[in-house]
């Protein structure tokens, strides 16, 4: 029984101590941090203790070598430098990092059992610069093209992005695992070109933990046929008979328009019509001008042209006339005669074409004669009114009737009439008046 109790009392008092030494081995937590650093750049490795009692910190390399043992550096490597040293931290830097300074690092502390703690070095490998290339240097319009980017040498593998302008495009990567375990990335990019593409830059931007901003562009050349657009010079307004009329074609192009031409659509321009490059003048109109005038313009890609549709107004004609002798007032009335439209002559209705009918391409002006004309007419009324409406009011003014001389009409003589009519003196108190 002695011995049964002795060994039991010897077993609680080993665990005891066991579980006294594991909380004092938990109690000193070592801890480290996985570090990420670009070739060429500096690591800081840092071996940290809580509540330390003395123990002893050491540092290791990937292949178990004692870079520090506690503030003494075993290793003869001069890129690593104590930076700090005390119970509770062993700080050490390495300068100059290589590729071959990636692994798993090692902080020991010397308990029982020792701890450790695991510090992952990654070394990051910039690409190299991006090299865009494109299939063809000069675009035409409506035509697809091809581009490239490449990202050689980094670690990890690059990621490339495409812009034109201010439009991410999406593009076609390539990855390679070149032997050194550098990784080259290729984007192809597609896409049809237009007029608008002209002139606007294509950015291959290339991101990458190692390096911000890591671009490269290239501006698009494109070809695109003519733009054309006719404007009237003169007249601001309706075209009538007897003036001027002057059109100048507008127009650009890549390459630049070398031909620019002035027709008259299933016609010929009127014989004293002056072409002035790209100036149309045509003096004294009349009607016989009618029609559809188109100027075309040609460069290497294609042409193009605008139509002006031209109908000519018959000349405004003004004619004066007063109004009767009742009146002080002398109206002038403007009359505008318009001629038919007929099917021969009648300007085109294709909305791509100016039609001076409209007066389009210039402001639009308001013919005052006409609207003279109406407000005369209108007054001209109101004043006849009023002087027929005062002579009628003029003429009964004051009429009415009583029956003071009713049965008058049926007497012989005055007295006889005045003894005949209603009531006589003695009902006068009841005649009654009656007002038109």
């Amino acid at each position: 029984m002695a011995n049964a109790r002795s060994g039991s009392l010897a077993t609680i008092l080993f665990l005891f101590m066991s579980s006294a030494a594991l909380h004092k081995v938990v109690s000193q937590n070592l801890v480290t941090d996985n570090v990420t650093v670009v070739e060429g750049e500096m690591a800081i490795i840092s071996c940290r203790v809580k509540n330390n009692d003395d123990s002893v910190i050491q540092l290791l390399n990937p292949n178990r070598q004692t870079i520090y043992f506690r503030d003494m550096r075993p290793l003869k490597d001069s890129r690593f430098q104590l930076v700090n040293f005390s119970d509770n931290e062993l700080r050490v830097s390495l300068s100059n990092v290589s590729l071959s300074d990636e692994g798993r690092y090692v902080c020991q502390l010397y308990t029982d059992p020792p701890q450790e703690a695991y510090a992952e070095i990654t070394v990051l490998i910039p690409p190299g610069n991006p090299i865009i290339e494109a299939r063809d240097e000069v675009l035409s319009e409506g035509n697809e093209t091809e581009m490239t980017c490449t990202a050689m040498s980094s670690k990890p593998a690059a990621i490339i992005r495409w812009m034109k302008g201010d439009k991410e495009l999406p593009g076609k990567p390539k990855v390679e695992l070149t032997y050194d375990k550098m990784y080259t990335v290729t984007s192809r990019l597609t896409f049809t070109v237009s007029k608008e593409d002209d002139g606007v830059p294509v950015i291959c931007i290339v991101d990458h933990p190692a390096v911000k901003d890591f671009q490269a562009q290239k501006y698009l050349e494109v070809q695109y046929k003519p733009e054309v657009k006719i404007v009237v010079e003169f007249p601001q307004g309706l075209t009538r008979e007897g003036e001027n009329l002057e059109l100048s074609c507008k127009f650009r192009g890549k390459p630049e328009p070398q031909r620019v031409n002035w027709l008259k659509v299933d016609d010929d321009v009127p014989s004293h019509a002056v072409i002035t490059g790209a100036d149309l003048y045509i003096e004294n109109l009349n009607k016989s001008y009618n029609g559809t005038y188109r100027c075309v313009a040609s460069n290497s890609i294609g042409e193009a042209y605008d139509d002006y549709t031209l109908y000519v107004y018959d000349a405004p004609t003004t004619t004066p006339k007063s109004t009767t002798a009742t009146t002080t007032t002398t109206i002038i009335t403007t009359t505008i005669s318009y001629p038919e439209i007929n099917q021969d002559t009648a300007p085109s209705t294709e909305p791509a074409a100016h039609d001076s009918r409209a007066g389009e391409g210039a402001p639009r002006t308001v013919d005052h004669a006409v609207i003279g004309g109406v407000v005369a007419v209108v007054v001209f009324a109101m004043l006849c009114l009023l002087i027929v409406l005062g002579r009628y009011f003029a003429r009964h003014k004051g009429t009415y009737f009583t029956h003071e001389a009713k049965g008058a009409d049926d007497a012989a003589d005055a007295d006889t009439a005045i003894i005949n009519a209603e009531g006589g003196h003695t009902n006068s108190d009841e005649k009654k008046e009656y007002y038109i």
